[in-house]
């Protein structure tokens, strides 16, 4: 069975997409998706949207969802109600909120949100948090009882996401132990609950100082996870 790309974190970085496509050309990749963050802060997000909406003649048609910064742009242009980019101007101020909304083209914003919460295919979410929260921010410390609660949440045996940044491969196994004290004494239960796995699938535009651009493939035929970092070319930042 062929092969899923997974990543997330482009932010309008039309440079380092096609650094990845570059590189998937190397492997079996049947469908690629892309888990949120499609826009940030950076000039011009136009471009890299317009290439994810209509590839190049034998590139990947790429099945995108929504990330933290698209939802605080699309919050902020009033698309989400009365919401406003209020986690965006917490962690960063003002300012990050014009830049935002001065990188993407009002053009864009219908396609932006279009875009689904996450995917579910075969028995895997596909998401950029959680099937929490968009900004829910899971990694290889959150805690075995919370992951089991975000796979629970959509009845899956694997998740995927993006929020934090990461590339980690968390298996949770065996079950839950109990115990419930009554008169009679003290009663004992054990609930089995089947493999399950939570994957950071990294990202692919982390900034100059956060490390090389990462991304994963999956093939769900063998349930393999592998964990890829693009190489750079000349002229690719």
């Amino acid at each position: 069975m062929a092969m899923w790309a997974l990543l997330s974190g482009l932010r309008g970085n039309l440079k380092a997409y096609e650094a990845v496509l570059r590189d998937l050309r190397r492997e079996r990749v049947s469908t690629l998706f892309i888990l949120g963050d499609l826009v940030g802060p950076d000039p011009s997000c136009h471009a890299l949207l317009e290439r994810l909406r209509n590839p190049r003649r034998g590139e990947l048609q790429p099945q995108c969802v929504v990330g933290w910064w698209d939802e605080q742009l699309l919050a902020e242009w009033g698309y989400r109600g009365r919401s406003r980019a209020d986690g965006l101007r917490a962690a960063q101020g003002e300012a990050a909120v014009e830049s935002l909304l001065n990188a993407v083209d009002q053009a864009d914003m219908a396609w932006l949100a279009n875009l689904p919460f996450g995917f579910r295919e075969l028995d895997c979410a596909l998401l950029h948090g959680s099937s929490a929260d968009v900004s829910d921010s899971l990694s290889s410390d959150s805690s075995p009882l919370l992951l089991l609660d975000r796979l629970t949440r959509m009845d899956v045996n694997r998740l995927f996401t993006g929020r934090s940044g990461e590339q980690f491969c968390v298996e949770l196994s065996g079950g839950l132990d109990s115990n419930l004290q009554h008169l009679a004494g003290v009663e004992e239960h054990h609930q089995s609950v089947p493999a399950r796995k939570v994957i950071g699938v990294g990202c692919v535009n982390p900034g100059p100082t956060a490390g090389p651009s990462t991304y994963c493939l999956y093939n769900p035929g063998s349930d393999q996870v592998f964990f890829q970092q693009v190489v750079a070319q000349r002229g690719f930042a």
